[in-house]
């Protein structure tokens, strides 16, 4: 049959293709926009991906940063009259860094006792062998641990027990009548450990040494 005689000629501006040759996904422009569509698609959740990891990490390396000015926060303790001269009381405050949902876990307990008319020792609630909070006994005069039977005495020099050295304290000042200690972290070894000279006997005489 030739091209005249077919039921249905091609009209008239249409391209005639060659037997055999099929049209390309390319040159159609439904495809095209498919595939753009889930290429954004695709950045678009890869990019929400990289934002919600790189979020927790800049945190992390900002955060010491930020906190700086917590690390050295002053919280009063009330007045320095509300502690007679020989007791010892249980007192809180307010972690300086806090956010509105901690509730009541941000109070921090530590004891005070007062020495002297302005001389104190603000001793922390842990117990210095493995952090169990210690209860202070006015009967006997002593701090003990009900963990594993740390014993302190008034002043928080070690008593007895597990623990090799004396309650953590913190560092206080009266301003304003006021009782203030250094809250900003939290009393421990590393922090307040500093080089102390300790005479020891030698063939010369006494030396000293850095502990």
């Amino acid at each position: 049959m030739s091209q005249s005689d077919s039921p249905n000629p091609p009209s008239a501006g249409t391209e005639i293709k060659p037997a055999g040759e099929h049209t390309s996904d390319q040159d159609n422009p439904a495809v095209v926009s498919r595939r753009w569509l889930l290429l954004k698609a695709g950045i678009a959740l890869n990019g929400l991906v990289g934002v919600a990891l790189a979020v927790p990490i800049f945190r992390y390396l900002l955060g010491p940063v930020r906190r700086d000015s917590y690390y050295n926060s002053w919280v009063s303790l009330g007045a320095a009259d509300n502690f007679p001269i020989g007791e010892t009381r249980l007192v809180s405050y307010r972690n300086p860094f806090t956010r509105s949902w901690d509730g009541q876990t941000d109070d921090i307990a530590c004891y005070v006792r007062r020495e002297g008319s302005a001389q104190f020792r603000v001793f922390a609630i842990n117990c210095a062998h493995l952090g169990c909070p210690v209860r202070w006994f006015p009967q006997s005069q002593l701090f003990m641990c009900p963990c594993h039977g740390g014993v302190y005495y008034a002043d928080g020099s070690r008593a007895s027990g597990p623990p090799e050295r004396g309650l953590f304290t913190y560092t206080y000042k009266i301003v304003g009548g006021e009782l203030q200690i250094d809250a900003g972290q939290m009393p421990t070894l590393s922090n307040t450990a500093k080089l102390v000279q300790i005479a020891t006997p030698g063939k010369d005489g006494d030396s000293s040494c850095r502990g």
